[in-house]
């Protein structure tokens, strides 16, 4: 075979090669996008729903500062066990969750530092209870009560600091190396972690 008949092949056999593979390509990205499109319509809705359910359920009780705590409480296990049993989703619904709440309770005029400590101490220790990834429901909740936080126009830096210090509380409760790798993950998103890690007392025994 000449030089030309090898150059010709290789022509002739490139184009279609390549056309296959970009159409391939263009049919997994327009996939993603479809599917990331649905991510966030439903992390829209799972947060409208907590919201509204927050805000009505507060709104009935009249009593916004006592019954915050035990609603927040409640939400965040129900959240959690549901995806539980879906058995997906539970880092996409821990962000939504936890800004549907501190919305919620935005709207009706409550206290959105104390329920940002109480979401995310609940969400890890409800993901512990399941056998979830409490590192990633940390990350994911501080996300989200922060992210909330900003929409609503709170104070997001004591709000940062109130929610790291409830993941950090709730992880030592599980164990020395959830501790670790909580605070770790953790770091950035307000100062003095560290500090607050080293001054969580250890619940005896957790030091798997």
């Amino acid at each position: 075979m000449t030089k030309e008949q090898i150059i010709g092949k290789e022509a002739s056999g490139t184009p279609a090669s390549g056309q296959e593979i970009g159409n391939v390509g263009i049919s997994v990205k327009d996939g993603v996008l479809s599917s990331l499109k649905g991510l966030d319509e439903i992390e829209a809705e799972i947060m409208a729903l907590v919201r509204d359910t927050v805000s009505n359920t507060l709104r009935a009780a009249k009593v916004v500062g006592i019954e915050t705590v035990g609603v927040t409480r409640d939400v965040v296990k129900g959240a959690i066990q549901a995806t539980d049993e879906v058995g997906t989703g539970l880092m996409l619904g821990t962000k939504s969750v936890a800004k549907g709440l501190i919305m919620g309770v935005s709207d009706v005029g409550g206290d959105i530092v104390s329920v940002a400590g109480t979401t995310v101490k609940g969400a890890v220790e409800e993901a512990a209870v399941v056998g979830a990834d409490v590192v990633m429901v940390a990350r994911r909740s501080v996300d989200g009560v922060i992210e909330a936080t900003k929409e609503v126009g709170g104070n997001v830096e004591e709000v940062s600091k109130v929610a790291v210090t409830g993941a950090i509380y709730a992880a030592s409760t599980i164990s020395n190396t959830a501790l670790k790798a909580v605070s770790e993950i953790l770091v950035g998103v307000v100062e003095g972690v560290k500090a607050v890690a080293s001054s969580v007392v250890q619940k005896p025994g957790s030091d798997a």
